[in-house]
C-alpha cells in the first residue's frame, strides 16, 4: 500500500509542480545533500527529487510574493497559503535531513499544493487587476465626455445670467480629482487609483447635484423653447404611434395597453399645448417635468417599434432595406434643399437627416460584424429620424 502511494506521488508530480515556471528561476545550489543512487532507496530518490523541485518552486513563488507582500491585506488568502507552504517546506526539509523520507514526501507535496494555490491566485488576481484597470480607464473616458457637458452647461447658464459659482468650483474640484486618478494610472499605481477614484466619485456626486439645480434653472430660463420643442416632437410621436397601433390591429395584435398609454400622452400633450397657447411657458414646463417618466417611457416605446420595423425589413431582405433607406435619405435631402431655397428654416431637419445617415452607416458596420441586436438599435434610430424629417417635409410642402 505504501509503495502504491509513492507511485501515485510520482504521477502527481507533473500536475502539482509548474515546471515551466519553476525552471526559469531554478537555482544552481541546493541545501539538500545529494545522495548517491547506488545506496539510495526508492523513498530517498523520490524524496530527493521532490525536495529539489520544492526548493525551486519556493524560490519562484518568493519572487512573485515579496514585491507585493506589503500591499496584501493581513487576512489575504494568498498570504495564508504562502505561510502554510513555507511551514510545510521547512518541515519536509527537516524530515528529509533526518532520514524520514516518507513523511518528507507527504509534507513536500502539501507544501507544493499550497504554493500552487498561491501562484494560481496571483494569476487570477492579476487578471482581475487588469480588468479593473480597463474599467477605471473606461470610466475616465466617460467622465471626460461628462465634463464637456458640464462646461457647455456653465457656458449657457452664464449667458442666461444664472449664478454658476458653486457649479464651477465643484467642476474644477472634480476635474482635479479625476486628474489625480489619471496620474495614478500613468504611474501604474492602480491600487492608489482605486482609492483616488472613490474620492473622485464623491466629488462627482456633489457636482451632479449642483448640475441638476443649474440645469433646472436653465430649463426654466428657456421654458418657451423647451415647450415648443416638446410639442413638435410629441405631436410627431403621437402620429407615428397611432399609425403603428393601426398596423398592429390589422395583424390581429391586442393593442389595448398601447392605446391606454397613448391616451395618457395625449392628455399630457393637450395640457401642455393649452398652457403654451396662453404663453404660460413655465407652467407648461412644470407639467413636462412632472410627467417626465411617462414621456420618456413613451419615446422609448416608439424607439422599440422603430427597431421592430427595422428588424422585420432586415429579415425580409437586408439589401432591399438598406437600398430603401439610402433612397429615402437622398430623396429627403433633395426635398430639404428645395424647402431651404424657398426660405424655410430646415436646420433641425438637416441635422436629423445627417444623423440618420450616420446611424444607418453604424448599423451597417455592426451588421457586418454580426452584431444584429446593436445594428437593429441603430437602424431603429435611423428610421425614427427619417420619419421626423419626412413629417417636416410634408408639413412644409
Amino acid at each position: 500500500m505504501r509503495w502504491s502511494a509513492l507511485a501515485l506521488v510520482v504521477l502527481l508530480l507533473g500536475s502539482l509542480m509548474p515546471f515551466s515556471m519553476a525552471q526559469d528561476k531554478a537555482s544552481n545550489t541546493t541545501e539538500v545533500q545529494q545522495l548517491t543512487f547506488d545506496n539510495a532507496t526508492r523513498e530517498q530518490i523520490i524524496a530527493e527529487q521532490l525536495i529539489n523541485q520544492l526548493m525551486r518552486l519556493s524560490e519562484f513563488t518568493k519572487t512573485r510574493i515579496e514585491p507585493i507582500r506589503d500591499k496584501l491585506p493581513e487576512n489575504s488568502t494568498i498570504l495564508v497559503h504562502y505561510e502554510k507552504a513555507e511551514e510545510f517546506k521547512e518541515k519536509a526539509l527537516e524530515e528529509f535531513n533526518n532520514g524520514d523520507y516518507y513523511n518528507s514526501i507527504l509534507d513536500a507535496l502539501t507544501a507544493m499544493h499550497h504554493y500552487k494555490i498561491v501562484l494560481r491566485e496571483l494569476k487570477e488576481g492579476k487578471e482581475k487587476f487588469e480588468n479593473a484597470r480597463e474599467w477605471i480607464r473606461a470610466e475616465i473616458e466617460r467622465t471626460i465626455q461628462y465634463f464637456r457637458f458640464v462646461e457647455k452647461t456653465i457656458h449657457l447658464a452664464e449667458k442666461e445670467g444664472i449664478d454658476v459659482n458653486n457649479l464651477t468650483r465643484l467642476y474644477n474640484e472634480t476635474k482635479q480629482a479625476y486628474k489625480v486618478v489619471l496620474d495614478d494610472i500613468r504611474a501604474k499605481d492602480f491600487e492608489k487609483a482605486r482609492e483616488d477614484l472613490r474620492v473622485a466619485r464623491e466629488k462627482k456626486a456633489q457636482l451632479d447635484e449642483e448640475l441638476r439645480k443649474v440645469r433646472k434653472e436653465l430649463a426654466y430660463a428657456n421654458a418657451d423653447k423647451i415647450v415648443k420643442e416638446f410639442l413638435v416632437r410629441t405631436d410627431r410621436g403621437i402620429t407615428f404611434a397611432e399609425r403603428a397601433i393601426q398596423e398592429a390591429k390589422a395583424r390581429g395584435i391586442d393593442t389595448s395597453e398601447a392605446e391606454a398609454k397613448l391616451e395618457e400622452i395625449k392628455s399630457i400633450y393637450e395640457e401642455v399645448k393649452s398652457l403654451a397657447e396662453q404663453e404660460k411657458w413655465k407652467d407648461a414646463l412644470t407639467v413636462i417635468i412632472e410627467n417626465k417618466p411617462k414621456i420618456d417611457a413613451f419615446f422609448r416605446a416608439l424607439n422599440k417599434i422603430h427597431e421592430r420595423f427595422a428588424e422585420e425589413k432586415i429579415k425580409r431582405d437586408v439589401k432591399v432595406f438598406l437600398k430603401e433607406m439610402q433612397d429615402r435619405i437622398r430623396k429627403d435631402s433633395r426635398a430639404l434643399r428645395e424647402l431651404k431655397n424657398r426660405g424655410v428654416d430646415t436646420r433641425r431637419a438637416e441635422i436629423e437627416l445627417r444623423t440618420a445617415a450616420q446611424e444607418l452607416q453604424m448599423g451597417l458596420r455592426l451588421l457586418k460584424e454580426r452584431k444584429l441586436a446593436l445594428a437593429r438599435e441603430h437602424f431603429g434610430i435611423a428610421l425614427r429620424l427619417l420619419y421626423n424629417v419626412e413629417q417636416f417635409i410634408l408639413l412644409h410642402s
